[in-house]
């Protein structure tokens, strides 16, 4: 089995076709599915996802794009959300995004900071996106795993060695998209190719980054059956063992989730 850890299930792009989505994706193996928080503003939307279905599970926070327009946030409210549900399992996405600046820097790393905060007080993963800022989301983490440590990972990771090794370091996973497969991303590739493979996830960040050979279509959570097809190829590892690699990472990182095994039928 596989399991998308990262995708935006809510978002419009899917209206009216996410039941056929879904079977799409369970049909090429893909068992469990993770949708992501953007805004606290439309996270009913997000949970409204997965409580209807068995197999979705999500996160509740803020995405750097978002941390003016959603204004500061406290952890205790992060808390709060995460505790009061069941279906609830990772903080965020948060994190730094200096290549847009959609948001004033000062807005994310406090966002950010609140998230990792919320993360240590609940156990539960802080999800971070990192692009054009490496320095500063080491320099959080670090200031942040200095007052108490947490779990997480660095999802759709684009990312230098430094941060790769920053972030294995501090205990942190790292997640892999589509972008592995693209024809410029080979110095991606060679970093990703000597990361731990019991650090690493695979995720779609559907509706973004399909992947070879899907690129320029809209993403899908089925697609991630092509990210880990490449990334079993690239790492050396049979296309199962790295499914049941990825999965069981998944689990242990996320493990306020069941395994399908354990619940109900998805749907």
């Amino acid at each position: 089995m596989l399991v998308d850890s990262h995708c935006h299930l809510d978002f419009a792009d899917f209206d009216g076709e996410l039941n056929t989505i879904l079977d799409a994706a369970r049909a090429q193996g893909v068992r469990a599915f993770q949708t992501i928080s953007t805004r606290l503003s439309t996270y009913q939307r997000v949970r409204a996802v997965a409580a209807a279905h068995d197999d979705v599970w999500c996160s509740v926070g803020i995405h750097p794009h978002e941390a003016g327009p959603e204004g500061p946030v406290a952890a205790e409210t992060l808390i709060g959300l995460a505790a009061d549900d069941p279906k609830v399992i990772g903080i965020g996405e948060t994190g730094l995004d200096y290549y847009y600046g959609k948001s004033p820097r000062e807005d994310q790393i406090r966002t950010f900071e609140a998230h990792c905060a919320a993360s240590r007080a609940t156990g539960l993963p802080v999800i971070i996106h990192t692009r054009d800022a490496d320095d500063d989301t080491i320099a959080v983490l670090e200031r942040q795993m200095g007052q108490g440590v947490f779990p997480g990972l660095i999802h759709c990771f684009t990312g230098t060695d430094r941060l790769a090794d920053a972030a294995l370091a501090m205990g942190l996973s790292i997640s892999i998209s589509g972008i592995i497969t693209f024809r410029n991303a080979e110095e991606l590739r060679q970093t990703v190719k000597r990361l731990p493979l019991d650090k690493l996830l695979v995720e779609t960040d559907a509706p973004y980054l399909a992947p070879v050979p899907k690129r320029g279509k809209r993403n899908e959570p089925a697609f991630v059956a092509h990210t880990a097809a490449f990334l079993a190829d690239l790492k050396g590892v049979s296309a199962g063992d790295l499914a049941m690699a990825t999965t069981d990472n998944f689990y242990r990182l996320f493990s306020k989730a069941v395994r399908p095994a354990l619940s109900a039928a998805a749907g």
